[in-house]
């Protein structure tokens, strides 16, 4: 992993970072001491892409809404 010196990182940021983002990782220093490691950023997976992920394989009757009206009556005492 390439070391650079702080000067030379804010000389060089840009290219620095193109590196970075293309895999190749770098580490700033301060008078020669390792300081930070920079690498190209990995967004955590949105939980919000979780929606849908079984359209298609499910089948939702059309009579849903009203599925085990009788049982669901009986159970509970009610009548109409």
């Amino acid at each position: 992993m390439q070391q650079v010196n702080i000067h030379e990182a804010k000389t060089n940021l840009s290219r620095l970072i193109e590196r970075a983002v293309h895999g190749e990782p770098f580490v700033i220093a301060k008078s020669g001491k390792p300081m930070v490691t920079v690498s190209a950023y990995t967004p955590p997976p949105d939980p919000s892409g979780r929606v849908g992920f079984l359209k298609g394989r499910l089948d939702v009757p059309r009579d849903f809404d009203s599925m085990g009206q009788e049982e669901i009556r009986a159970m509970f005492g009610g009548a109409e």
